[in-house]
């Protein structure tokens, strides 16, 4: 059963036959260009096992196209590293990118993060290089909090109330 969907896509808690297509997305130079690099696949399993067993706290989405069920990437909602925030955090892979399914999806987790989880606040991070994820969060009604340099780059903290969604 599908927890979200919107009109060209549909979202599910991640499970362990999506464990290959996701691994694709770690593995991407292009997608990870500005999340660290791709990463070590001898860490993924941990990473994907931690996935499924996340807590109350974490969503973790796997997004397909409707119709054709391609895999198009993934979004999450889990704690931010400082600890008083929810982050909303996103890949998908290129050949879906600039198609507008990116803000089709995080709008619809958006809403979803207000309305049934009913979270007052979520917060994003990416890289102030990152203009094409920039717009996507600033396209949601996501504000620029403040920029500060982590992992060696300028990042962006957007963040979004749930007193503010339009």
């Amino acid at each position: 059963m599908d927890l979200l969907s919107t009109d060209r896509t549909m979202m599910k808690e991640i499970q362990s036959m999506d464990y290959e297509e996701v691994k694709e997305l770690y593995l991407n130079p292009v997608v990870r260009k500005y999340l660290g690099g791709p990463r070590e696949e001898d860490c993924l399993d941990a990473l994907f096992e931690g996935m499924q067993t996340s807590d109350v706290n974490a969503l973790y989405l796997v997004v397909r196209e409707k119709g054709t069920n391609h895999f198009i990437g993934f979004v999450s909602l889990d704690p931010y590293h400082d600890g008083d925030n929810i982050e909303l955090s996103y890949q998908f892979l290129p050949v879906w990118w600039g198609k507008g399914y990116g803000s089709e999806v995080v709008e619809e987790v958006v809403d979803y993060a207000f309305s049934e989880l009913k979270l007052h606040k979520i917060t994003a991070e990416t890289q102030m290089a990152n203009v094409y994820s920039c717009r996507l969060l600033e396209k949601t009604g996501m504000k620029l909090d403040k920029t500060l340099v982590r992992f060696g780059e300028t990042q962006c903290l957007y963040s979004l109330s749930r007193s503010d969604r339009r």
